[in-house]
């Protein structure tokens, strides 16, 4: 979907939640805000398409419930899982460097 596409490229880090209290969601952020990253969030249950997103999201990660569905540099990266196994395998950092979300 457009929508999510242009959402997507926002900001270095993009995370698509269902609202702000869901505990996956929730896990990401905190582990970007600990890396000094400022991420954009999106509620979609507070966006009049959000459910349209939804399912967009769904599809591209071939899951459902497709969130956090998080974006680094505009592609699509996946959700928690990913995002924790990118971090413990070291790979995270230099990916979110390589996007311009962090320096050091």
């Amino acid at each position: 979907m457009e929508r999510v596409t242009r959402l997507s490229g926002e900001k270095a880090v993009v995370i698509f939640t269902a609202n702000i209290d869901c505990p996956m969601s929730h896990a990401v952020t905190t582990l970007f805000s600990g890396l000094g990253v400022g991420a954009v969030m999106h509620e979609l249950d507070k966006d009049p398409r959000g459910r349209d997103m939804e399912r967009d999201l769904a599809r591209r990660l071939g899951r459902n419930p497709p969130i956090p569905a998080v974006f680094i540099g505009g592609k699509l990266v996946g959700s928690t899982d990913r995002i924790i196994s990118l971090h413990l395998g070291g790979k995270l950092v230099p990916m979110l460097k390589a996007a311009g979300a962090m320096w050091l």
